[in-house]
Protein backbone atom coordinates (compact mmCIF):
# COMPACT_ATOMS: atom_id res chain seq x y z
CA UNK A 1 0.00 0.00 0.00
CA UNK A 2 1.96 3.38 -0.97
CA UNK A 3 -0.22 7.04 -1.20
CA UNK A 4 -0.10 9.58 -4.02
CA UNK A 5 0.80 13.30 -3.77
CA UNK A 6 -2.21 13.79 -5.59
CA UNK A 7 -3.16 18.41 -4.84
CA UNK A 8 -2.00 21.11 -2.91
CA UNK A 9 -4.94 22.74 -0.96
CA UNK A 10 -4.59 26.52 -0.58
CA UNK A 11 -6.72 28.49 2.01
CA UNK A 12 -8.09 31.76 0.54
CA UNK A 13 -10.85 34.32 0.18
CA UNK A 14 -11.37 34.57 -3.58
CA UNK A 15 -10.83 30.80 -4.95
CA UNK A 16 -11.89 31.94 -8.64
CA UNK A 17 -9.21 35.02 -8.77
CA UNK A 18 -6.45 33.00 -6.88
CA UNK A 19 -7.06 29.97 -9.51
CA UNK A 20 -6.90 32.10 -12.51
CA UNK A 21 -3.61 33.89 -11.42
CA UNK A 22 -2.12 30.86 -10.53
CA UNK A 23 -3.89 29.27 -14.13
CA UNK A 24 -1.69 31.81 -15.75
CA UNK A 25 1.48 31.52 -13.74
CA UNK A 26 1.58 27.50 -14.57
CA UNK A 27 -0.55 27.39 -17.75
CA UNK A 28 -2.72 25.42 -16.25
CA UNK A 29 -6.47 25.10 -16.72
CA UNK A 30 -9.69 24.67 -14.34
CA UNK A 31 -10.58 21.13 -13.77
CA UNK A 32 -13.33 21.28 -10.82
CA UNK A 33 -15.42 23.76 -9.27
CA UNK A 34 -18.09 23.74 -6.76
CA UNK A 35 -18.90 25.91 -4.30
CA UNK A 36 -16.43 28.00 -2.63
CA UNK A 37 -13.44 25.65 -4.20
CA UNK A 38 -11.45 25.76 -7.36
CA UNK A 39 -9.11 22.98 -8.70
CA UNK A 40 -6.58 23.35 -11.37
CA UNK A 41 -4.31 21.26 -13.16
CA UNK A 42 -2.41 20.53 -16.08
CA UNK A 43 -4.07 17.13 -16.45
CA UNK A 44 -7.37 15.64 -15.47
CA UNK A 45 -6.81 13.04 -12.67
CA UNK A 46 -8.36 9.25 -12.90
CA UNK A 47 -8.03 6.66 -10.91
CA UNK A 48 -5.84 4.88 -13.23
CA UNK A 49 -3.22 7.42 -13.91
CA UNK A 50 -2.57 8.10 -10.31
CA UNK A 51 -2.08 4.85 -9.52
CA UNK A 52 0.10 3.83 -12.55
CA UNK A 53 2.48 6.60 -11.45
CA UNK A 54 3.11 9.71 -10.01
CA UNK A 55 1.60 12.49 -11.93
CA UNK A 56 2.07 16.18 -11.13
CA UNK A 57 -0.38 17.25 -8.45
CA UNK A 58 -3.20 19.21 -8.60
CA UNK A 59 -3.73 22.90 -6.86
CA UNK A 60 -6.94 23.40 -5.09
CA UNK A 61 -8.49 26.85 -3.76
CA UNK A 62 -10.58 26.78 -1.05
CA UNK A 63 -12.45 29.45 0.11
CA UNK A 64 -12.31 30.31 4.37
CA UNK A 65 -13.31 33.10 6.45
CA UNK A 66 -9.89 34.45 7.72
CA UNK A 67 -7.18 35.98 6.28
CA UNK A 68 -3.30 34.89 5.85
CA UNK A 69 -1.50 36.14 8.78
CA UNK A 70 2.06 34.70 9.07
CA UNK A 71 5.07 33.52 6.60
CA UNK A 72 4.08 30.68 4.62
CA UNK A 73 5.51 27.43 6.29
CA UNK A 74 5.22 25.60 2.70
CA UNK A 75 5.66 27.70 -0.74
CA UNK A 76 5.98 27.17 -4.44
CA UNK A 77 8.71 27.35 -6.26
CA UNK A 78 8.71 28.03 -10.02
CA UNK A 79 11.08 27.97 -12.76
CA UNK A 80 10.70 29.88 -15.88
CA UNK A 81 11.16 27.75 -18.98
CA UNK A 82 11.34 30.13 -21.87
CA UNK A 83 12.50 33.16 -20.79
CA UNK A 84 15.13 34.81 -18.11
CA UNK A 85 14.26 34.71 -14.29
CA UNK A 86 13.91 38.48 -14.63
CA UNK A 87 11.46 38.21 -17.36
CA UNK A 88 9.43 36.17 -15.56
CA UNK A 89 9.17 38.26 -12.74
CA UNK A 90 8.26 40.73 -14.75
CA UNK A 91 5.30 38.86 -16.37
CA UNK A 92 4.18 37.72 -12.82
CA UNK A 93 4.08 41.15 -11.40
CA UNK A 94 2.14 42.43 -14.16
CA UNK A 95 -0.68 39.30 -13.26
CA UNK A 96 -0.69 40.82 -10.15
CA UNK A 97 2.18 39.26 -7.95
CA UNK A 98 4.65 41.35 -5.49
CA UNK A 99 7.84 40.83 -4.62
CA UNK A 100 8.30 40.34 -0.74
CA UNK A 101 10.99 40.16 1.96
CA UNK A 102 10.70 37.21 4.01
CA UNK A 103 14.09 37.40 5.39
CA UNK A 104 16.12 36.27 2.33
CA UNK A 105 18.49 38.85 1.79
CA UNK A 106 20.27 40.37 -1.57
CA UNK A 107 22.68 37.72 -2.73
CA UNK A 108 20.20 35.36 -3.60
CA UNK A 109 19.71 33.58 -7.20
CA UNK A 110 15.58 33.53 -6.51
CA UNK A 111 13.02 36.25 -5.98
CA UNK A 112 10.37 35.96 -3.52
CA UNK A 113 7.25 36.69 -4.74
CA UNK A 114 3.79 36.82 -3.07
CA UNK A 115 0.79 36.19 -5.02
CA UNK A 116 -2.60 38.39 -5.10
CA UNK A 117 -3.70 36.78 -1.66
CA UNK A 118 -0.24 37.48 -0.40
CA UNK A 119 0.84 33.78 -0.34
CA UNK A 120 5.06 33.18 -1.06
CA UNK A 121 6.19 32.08 -4.03
CA UNK A 122 9.71 31.97 -5.20
CA UNK A 123 10.83 32.34 -8.82
CA UNK A 124 14.14 30.39 -9.16
CA UNK A 125 16.57 30.00 -11.65
CA UNK A 126 15.29 29.60 -15.63
CA UNK A 127 15.18 26.42 -17.44
CA UNK A 128 15.03 28.17 -20.89
CA UNK A 129 17.60 26.62 -23.16
CA UNK A 130 20.72 28.87 -23.00
CA UNK A 131 22.35 29.59 -26.53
Amino acid sequence: MTSRFTELAVDCHDPERLAAFWCEVLDFKVIDRSEGKVEIGSWVPTIEDVRARQMPPTLLFIKVPEGKTVKNRLHLDVSPIDGGTEDEVTRLLGLGATKTDVGQGSDRNWVVMADPEGNEFCVLRTLAPQN
